[in-house]
């Protein structure tokens, strides 16, 4: 059951994110190229949202469509691995054209290509685990 319920809302996100033209190669260069306020609106409602739904669920003790109890563990304060870490995203997400989320939404619209980049995210992934022990965390 509950993987119906992602995937009912991961395919409402999908639907949403290319209609909104998030997925858009196009408007992910304009922003990089510093060229339209687009998708810096999009990125900008979604994290004050986001801040003021994860506020809400920790000050309310909100329960999951599952029943348990949301627990949101503060994380680990540590200026280098944001800036190492989000510097590597973002190089990633301006040579694919792609940040992870819409990599399966180019894939699901057809844009064949992409799945060079859904290779390479996952080998990424795959070899951040074999070295995860290694790396400041």
């Amino acid at each position: 059951m509950r993987s119906l319920a992602y995937i009912i809302i991961g395919t409402f996100l999908g639907v949403v994110l290319y209609k909104s033209e998030a997925a858009s190669w196009f408007r992910i260069y304009e922003m990089f190229q510093l060229d339209s306020f687009h998708m810096y609106g999009i990125i900008g409602s979604a994290l004050a949202v986001g801040i003021v739904l994860v506020q809400w669920i920790k000050k309310s003790k909100t329960k999951s469509f599952f029943g348990e109890v949301i627990n949101i563990q503060d994380k680990e304060k540590s200026f280098a691995r944001y800036i190492l870490g989000g510097t590597m995203f973002g190089l990633g997400w301006a040579l694919a054209g792609a940040c992870p989320g819409p990599i399966y939404i180019l894939v699901g619209a057809g844009y064949w290509p992409i799945i060079l980049v859904l290779m390479g995210a996952i080998l990424g992934a795959f070899v951040y685990g074999i070295v995860r022990s290694k790396l400041p965390h």
